[in-house]
């Protein structure tokens, strides 16, 4: 091939503009670095360059936060060859330069050198498919809605202690309700300050609990009546029973209402469009996954076949261990990468927790992770192997499903 019809494009990729450089082998810059901008104009603008310059052109940029997106969408659609790289292969790769530069034009015209350098491996960027993007994004929004559940429940509890001490404690057994809510929650809306119940006497405020327990479908128990009402009698309140007080606590109880509506609304649309990917099933019955974590994991992991093989998988998830060996040194003791996802490793630490709290001694998994604990290893080190097991397994029978249905796919009918 003319290595004058080689050219390697770098952008660097920030919010609202990128800076595009463009080089050929030989130290040759085609254009300086310039900066695009996020629009239509700015991106067909691109395009055309490109296409002037003619010949072979591949294109890098960094897989960083989702500003990548609308530029790798509009060079595909163009035809162009895209390759979206893992930043950390970017930072490692030195340039060939002492100088610690950090710029925009500096880091474009980095991307393009890489480009020329792993030209035969770049590997291809194919549009996502459209389900699994919208679960990764419903995943992504659920994690920061359960961050924002947790704060305001300490916040309401950090209210409660100073209105009606332990009121979060009354209901421990009680689930969630169709939409989210939970009972301790809406009992705090309706008896916000102990002396909502102090007041009344017992029989009073029974009577009063069992007409609230009927209008809200919550399950009504006599004894539950003696236990808050003694409570309430016990406890000592740091804030008075006024208007103020009031709506600071109804402002609280409708927030958290609110966001936990939100996390049963986003609970269900990941269920439906993780129903949509041909593993579902095959990951739902695995042990572990939940209606939560099932979808967050096929969410974080994607298509299983992007992977070349299960340490790829393992690797990606920054559950491995690399070997380090120098001489006749050879380390017997690795920590894990940490590399990887780290939405996905919380995710397996969480199913990791569900197999050990089920202990069934037909899952492997969990074997396992009892054998590493029978022989007196730290509670992060199985955890993290079982991690690693149960993505291995992962791979091997999701993989086998996706091989089964190409296979469909492809023989021909019967007649």
């Amino acid at each position: 091939m003319d290595s004058n019809l080689i050219t390697a494009v770098g952008i660097d990729v920030s919010k609202g503009k990128s800076t595009v450089a463009i080089r050929r082998p030989g130290g040759e810059i085609v254009r300086k670095p310039f900066d695009v901008r996020h629009d239509r104009a700015g991106l067909q603008q691109l395009v055309q360059i490109l296409q002037d310059i003619g010949g072979e052109i591949r294109i890098v940029m960094e897989h960083t936060g989702m500003y990548w997106r609308p530029v790798a969408s509009v060079l595909l659609q163009a035809g162009f060859f895209v390759s979206v790289v893992n930043a950390i292969l970017t930072h490692q790769f030195s340039d060939n330069s002492l100088r610690k530069v950090k710029t925009d034009k500096a880091d474009s015209l980095k991307l393009a050198n890489y480009a020329l350098a792993y030209w035969a491996e770049l590997k291809r960027y194919d549009h996502e498919d459209e389900t699994r993007q919208q679960l990764k994004f419903q995943s992504r929004l659920y994690q920061r809605t359960v961050q924002t559940s947790t704060a305001l429940r300490n916040g309401l509890i950090s209210l409660l202690d100073q209105t009606f001490p332990n009121a979060n404690q009354f209901f421990p057994s009680s689930p969630p309700t169709k939409d989210g809510h939970h009972k301790w929650i809406d009992f705090v809306e309706r008896f916000w300050h102990k002396d909502c119940v102090a007041a009344l006497s017992l029989r009073s405020f029974a009577i009063t609990l069992e007409k609230w327990c009927k209008r809200t479908g919550y399950r009504y128990s006599y004894s539950d009546a003696e236990y808050i009402h003694a409570q309430a009698r016990n406890a000592v309140a740091t804030l008075p029973k006024n208007d103020s007080t009031k709506l600071l606590m109804m402002q609280a109880v409708h927030t958290l209402n609110t966001v936990y509506e939100s996390l049963h609304i986003i609970r269900t649309e990941m269920l439906r469009l993780a129903s949509m990917l041909p593993e579902y099933q095959v990951v739902m019955a695995m042990k572990g996954a939940g209606p939560v974590t099932g979808p967050q994991l096929m969410a974080e992991i994607g298509d299983v076949r992007r992977f070349t093989h299960k340490g790829a998988l393992v690797a990606f998830a920054g559950v491995d261990a690399p070997p380090f060996q120098s001489g006749d040194f050879e380390a017997k003791s690795r920590h894990v990468s940490k590399r990887g996802s780290s939405r996905l490793r919380r995710t397996l630490f969480l199913i990791c927790g569900m197999i050990l709290c089920r202990a069934d001694p037909e899952d492997p998994v969990f074997c396992f992770m009892d054998r590493k604990r029978a022989e007196g290893k730290h509670f992060y080190v199985y955890m993290v192997a079982g991690a690693a097991k149960f993505l291995r397994i992962y791979y091997a029978r999701v993989k086998q499903c996706m091989n089964q249905l190409d296979e469909a796919l492809v023989s021909p009918l019967p007649n």
